[in-house]
């Protein structure tokens, strides 16, 4: 089970939205480099990194804070956020990025992730963002007439590497994760997923590590430990002990 933080990316600052509004938008951070690095000296291995004014732009805006966090951690990062074109998804994996995650455009034009995974194998990640059970794109301003198995079994065998499953009726309110909706989801494909929207607190940690969970690649959290909700070496040192039991 891999925990990944995220860096949410809105006017080059890190933020965490409300229920993926962009009004609603709470600092946290006006140095995205310096908080990559905090989140390595954590103990964290990964980072996910969303542009949200990318999002809604269909192009990449937060480009100087992404190229500064890059400079800053050793951690793998997978980024999403405006990625539309195999040129953007090329430029990116070109400055570092280990993984980038397609959101709209695999609703717009799953043909061009497919052939992002061809060309770019291991490195194309699909971000499912659900309402009430339905995808949403455009920054999640839209909700499209997908169900979000639905959309997930178009890929299922395309060469995608990650599922980042997120519950926008979660995100960033700290309600906990939509495990049931994450494991029907991962149930239905091959492909590893990723839950994301909710996680409140050590006891989403401890749901994770339960065995009906193993099969879901990890899971994202933001505003918890942001506010000191979730203490990171707690949480690390959970999944390290999970880690050598198995091994």
């Amino acid at each position: 089970m891999i925990l990944f933080p995220a860096i949410d990316l809105k006017d080059g600052q890190c933020v965490r939205l409300k229920l993926g509004d962009m009004d609603q938008a709470t600092v946290f951070n006006d140095d995205p480099g310096a908080q990559a690095k905090s989140f390595e000296d954590q103990g964290f291995e990964w980072l996910h990194v969303v542009d949200l004014n990318g999002a809604f732009a269909g192009e990449s805006v937060n480009g100087a804070a992404v190229d500064s966090i890059l400079a800053s951690t050793n951690n793998p990062v997978q980024l999403g956020g405006g990625i539309r074109t195999l040129d953007h998804i090329e430029a990116w994996l070109s400055k570092g990025i280990t993984r980038v995650i397609l959101g709209t455009v695999a609703v717009r034009d799953p043909d061009l992730v497919k052939e992002a995974c061809r060309k770019f194998p291991g490195k194309v990640a699909v971000g499912i963002d659900a309402k009430g059970g339905f995808v949403a794109v455009e920054g999640w301003a839209e909700t499209s007439e997908l169900t979000a198995v639905d959309l997930a079994h178009q890929f299922e065998d395309a060469g995608v590497s990650a599922i980042i499953y997120t519950d926008i009726d979660r995100d960033g309110v700290l309600k906990g994760l939509n495990i049931p909706s994450t494991l029907e989801l991962a149930r239905s494909v091959s492909i590893p997923v990723i839950a994301s929207g909710g996680l409140a607190s050590i006891d989403d940690i401890h749901r994770l590590l339960e065995p009906d969970c193993g099969i879901l690649e990890g899971a994202i959290s933001g505003r918890a430990l942001y506010d000191g909700r979730l203490d990171p070496k707690e949480a690390m040192d959970l999944i390290r002990a999970a880690r050598e039991k198995q091994s």
